[in-house]
Order: structure tokens, then sequence, then C-alpha cells
């Protein structure tokens, strides 16, 4: 699946001369937790929630810094850009101007992948410059639903099963061919040898329950204990 599979489209946004006030009304009212900030068409900027924890209204701002003015010389003054964030009344004093965005066709894995590295919640879907959507966390895991639901919907045959464990197990490096067997009774999957450590079992399980039409899993394999040599 890619971004436009999975976005929210059309997209609630606002305008550079916004009122942060009114910012604030849309995030609550509309129980988002970021609005992109769009000027003739084109993605700008966004306000996300963590862009107005530090107001002076609720007096939740970072008060200037009390020390010598030698040390202020060596070190860096923020107080005047932190003044702007937390008294500005409009969201192009606010808002991030440094976007992260993806294509339509971007995978979702990259998507999960950019969320997760940056700590972002959510990335907007920019075609040619102009704002098409938005992907959020939530939108990943509604996208986990619903693979999940579809994958449930076609159980296959003992013969089916196997089959296609044994190709999900054959691309993974923990999975030992020569050692291990599976054989698949009424959609129960059985495993039947020698493994090496017990992840190599859960994996194993975890790798059975995801094929369709699997009703459980019997691993019968014995933990392999190599023998010492004698000294």
């Amino acid at each position: 699946m890619n971004a436009s599979d999975i976005m929210t489209s059309p997209v609630i946004t606002a305008g550079p001369d916004t009122p942060i006030a009114k910012i604030a009304a849309l995030l609550l009212g509309k129980h988002i937790s970021a609005v992109p900030i769009v000027e003739d068409g084109r993605l700008v900027g966004i306000v996300s929630e963590g862009d107005l924890l530090h107001r002076h209204e609720i007096g939740t701002d970072r008060r200037a810094r009390v020390g010598s003015w030698w040390l202020r010389l060596f070190s860096e003054d923020r107080s005047a850009s932190q003044y702007v964030k937390s008294h500005a009344r409009r969201a192009r004093d606010v808002m991030t101007r440094d976007v992260v965005s993806v294509a339509p066709e971007t995978p979702i894995a990259e998507i999960a992948d950019l969320l997760e590295s940056r700590g972002i919640k959510r990335v907007p879907v920019v075609r040619d410059g102009t704002l098409v959507g938005i992907v959020s966390r939530a939108n990943l895991v509604q996208a986990l639903a619903v693979a999940h639901r579809e994958k449930r919907k076609h159980p296959g045959t003992d013969d089916a099963i196997r089959e296609r464990l044994l190709m999900e197990l054959g691309r993974q490096s923990w999975w030992r061919p020569m050692s291990s067997n599976v054989l698949v009774s009424n959609g129960v999957v059985h495993y039947w040898g020698t493994i090496d450590s017990e992840d190599e079992r859960h994996a194993a399980r975890v790798a059975a329950e995801n094929i369709a039409g699997v009703h459980g899993v019997e691993d019968h394999r014995r933990l392999f204990q190599p023998v010492e040599a004698m000294a």
C-alpha cells in the first residue's frame, strides 16, 4: 500500500494569517493534532499541538533566563524567538516551516520509518507542491486493522497453508530447513525437529499465525544441546 491508499483527504487546513485562537479551536473541534498551513494552494507550514504548548495566555511560556550578562555573551539566547512563539497571534509566526512531506506513491513502510525516525505523528502528502492528503499514525493503525481483517476472509487448505508458510519461512535467516519440518493438519501447524533457541520457536509460531486458515500451532521441536567436548 502507498500513501494515497490510506491518507486522509481532503485535509482541514488554515492560512498563514489565521489567528492562533482559531487554530486551537480547530484542533479541538475537529479532533485533530495538527493543521497544515496553505498559501496560494501550496503547503508552507504546519501548526501542531506541540507548537501551542508554551503560551503566555495560560502561563506555560518559557520565561526569560536569569543570569549574568557575560554568561549570555557566550551562550545562545533564544528568548526573542521563544517570545514570538509564545505571544504571536497568527499561524505564520508559530508554524513549523521545515515540513517533512511524502508523495502519494510513497510506500507506507517508508512512511512508518519516517514517522519513527523523525519522532512525528503525521506527514503531509504533496503532489507538485499541492497538499492532497495527510497520513497520521492513526491511518497506519487503521490500515493494519483492515489488512488483518481482509487476510482472515480467505482460509486455505492444509496444503495451501503449508506451501505459504514454507515460502515465508524460507525468506528468514533464522529458519533451519535441515533440522525442522512443517506438517499441517486441519488448520493446525505442527513443527518437528530441533531448534537452536527459544526465539526461533516464537518466530516460527508468529509466522504460522499470520497465515490465513491457521487455527493453532504446536511446536514439538527440541532445543538443541551440543555435547561439550571432553577435556
